[in-house]
């Protein structure tokens, strides 16, 4: 079992906001954010501008307005826990 804070509620793959984007951004050396998430990603809005799309994968823009959102791991197939790093946030290539 890997160390990413899976125990400290709040924290890790449970926090809220930027916060959970860095961590998917930072878990594994980077390797989880493009990995795709199981059963075709999953349908969402984006938080920043209220375009429809589906998150394919564990970090991603959204296509209308290049928001970034990421959902961890261990909430991969519940679209309520998908998170938005906030206006303003890139991500690093």
């Amino acid at each position: 079992m890997c160390d990413c804070g899976s125990g400290k509620p709040g924290a890790g793959p449970y926090a809220t906001g930027r916060a959970l984007v860095e961590f998917v951004l930072a878990a594994h050396g980077g390797e989880v954010a493009a990995s795709p998430l199981p059963n075709g990603g999953l349908q969402t809005s984006c938080q920043g501008c209220g375009n429809s799309f589906v998150l394919r994968s564990f970090v991603q823009q959204c296509p209308a307005c290049a928001g970034v959102h990421a959902v961890s791991p261990p909430r991969a197939n519940d679209p309520e826990a998908i998170q938005f790093a906030g206006a303003g946030f890139t991500v690093q290539q």
